[in-house]
């Protein structure tokens, strides 16, 4: 997702199955509907008609979605009470943190396929969040995820190891051979 979908706390990490729930502009009303349709595992993905940064959920919505197992949220608008949402331990990812409120006035899309954060993101597929951001991933690639996942991890710590030793990234990596053809003495 975009750079902007940054986690309201350091260290958050989530993956789940998407929850998809479209909101109107400065209007929550559509979360209260989304947290009777919540599973267990669940990632609330939520995105609004139009941008706003208004403060949609807070620590009041984010305990009744932590009661039904959900996982955390990922917003494309504002949250408020980030320092309860710490306390909770609950991972949320935001593009704004705001005091603003909401009303409860529009109706919107549940569980239908949407547009978060400039990702197209369905119902059932795979959201992968930590501090580094956001990622969707089709529910039809998802099995090979955690094989991948475990691999690229124990691959960075072995070069962590080698470069902590000293050695260089341009000879770990082979890049002098690429770096003479293209040009560079």
């Amino acid at each position: 997702m975009a750079s902007h979908m940054r986690p309201v706390w350091r260290g958050a990490r989530l993956a789940g199955s998407a929850l998809t729930c479209e909101v109107a502009h400065g209007d929550n009303w559509m979360l209260h509907v989304a947290v009777e349709q919540a599973r267990p595992g669940d990632v609330l993905v939520i995105a609004p008609t139009s941008p706003c940064d208004d403060g949609y959920i807070g620590d009041l919505l984010a305990t009744a979605l932590a009661s039904r197992g959900v996982k955390g949220v990922v917003i494309d608008a504002g949250v408020r009470d980030v320092a309860r949402l710490t306390d909770m331990a609950f991972p949320v990812w935001s593009k704004a943190v705001s005091a603003q409120g909401t009303v409860k006035e529009t109706l919107a899309n549940v569980q239908m396929p949407l547009v978060c954060a400039g990702v197209r993101v369905s119902p059932g597929e795979v959201v992968v969040a930590d501090d580094d951001g956001v990622r969707i991933i089709a529910s039809t690639d998802a099995a090979g995820v955690p094989a991948r996942a475990r691999a690229q991890e124990e691959k960075g710590e072995a070069l962590l190891l080698r470069y902590a030793t000293g050695e260089l990234s341009l000879d770990v990596n082979k890049m002098r051979e690429r770096l003479k053809d293209k040009g560079l003495r």
